[in-house]
């Protein structure tokens, strides 16, 4: 710390030294800081249990990923949600040599739901895609 020695003409020094409040100040800013309870933030989500009882379908050969005209997806024409679907998927992968997945988007079906499923099917990293049904979309081209 450097300090000022002022004039010799036997005045006291009217201006006040800043630099030990400032430090106690940041100090007790230090403390405050600390002794703040940590927020913990829970979301309460109801997470689905496994029944025992039921089975997945998932056929070693060949399964179909169905979009119909309201957006509903079928897995081997039973109703899946996404979630559902990637874990589906996930299983799919893991079977040696992997089954083919077939995937018949209704012509309308919303093009938005039709890329969400896509979006799941290339993040469970399905190797066999194949598209069927295209010949309901040869009339409008």
């Amino acid at each position: 710390m450097a300090m000022a020695g002022g004039s010799d003409d036997g005045e006291p020094m009217m201006e006040m030294n800043m630099t030990p409040l400032i430090d106690v100040l940041l100090v007790l800013l230090i403390m405050f800081i600390i002794t703040i309870p940590i927020q913990t933030h829970a979301v309460k989500v109801d997470l689905p249990v496994n029944d025992p009882n039921n089975t997945v379908t998932i056929d070693p050969q060949k399964n179909k990923v169905v979009i119909d005209p309201a957006g509903q997806i079928s897995w081997n024409g039973a109703p899946v949600d996404p979630v559902t679907l990637q874990q589906y998927l996930e299983q799919t992968t893991k079977i040696k040599p992997e089954p083919e997945l077939h995937f018949q988007p209704d012509p309308q079906a919303r093009y938005a739901r039709v890329d969400e499923v896509l979006a799941v099917i290339k993040r469970s990293g399905v190797s066999k895609l194949g598209f069927i049904g295209n010949e309901q979309y040869r009339n409008d081209f």
